[in-house]
């Protein structure tokens, strides 16, 4: 039988990110609107008018997809042993991010102030959802990365699974 489950992630916008979304998204709709009326102000004159609501159209599309790519989302996906995490933008472009055997993590648990440190050449990977008291942590050496350590939120589903798989002195209890 196929041991299997997915987990979404939204990430949450920090302050920052909300306040880069605003000045794109009405930075952008100025810019458009400012490049459009200049368009038609210029009738008298085709060719600059043209280029300038050609200039307003690629803006306005611009600030679209500017602003719809601000929308993140992750997704774990386990199976049979294997821990896969994409990174999802807007709804439509997928990237994996990492591929770990679950079996080959070194260090497993809740992500803390016991949890040890990480060392200078470590590669951190985030992916949670900014609720610190879900996270986990994995440690564990992989062939792009090097010597790694994944941060990230599973639920409770995903967690069994992952605790299933865990090398015997790694295994939490439940």
């Amino acid at each position: 039988m196929d041991n299997f489950s997915e987990q979404l992630i939204r990430r949450e916008l920090t302050k920052t990110d909300r306040m880069k979304k605003f000045f794109t998204l009405y930075g952008g709709i100025l810019l458009t609107l400012i490049l459009a009326v200049a368009g038609f102000l210029m009738l008298g004159q085709a060719l600059i008018s043209f280029i300038l609501l050609i200039l307003a159209a690629a803006s306005g599309y611009g600030t679209f997809f500017l602003f719809r790519n601000t929308n993140v989302e992750y997704e774990y996906t386990f199976t049979n042993g294997d821990l896969d995490i994409d990174k999802i933008i807007a709804q439509s472009k997928r990237k994996e991010m990492l591929t770990v055997q679950v079996s080959k993590f070194t260090d497993f648990g809740k992500y803390n102030e016991q949890t040890p440190e990480e060392t200078e050449d470590m590669t951190v990977i985030m992916v949670s959802d900014n609720i610190a008291s879900h996270e986990y942590y994995a440690d564990f050496q992989h062939e792009e990365y090097g010597n790694t350590r994944l941060v990230f939120s599973p639920d409770e589903k995903m967690l069994g699974n992952i605790n299933r798989c865990l090398p015997l002195k790694l295994k939490i209890s439940e």
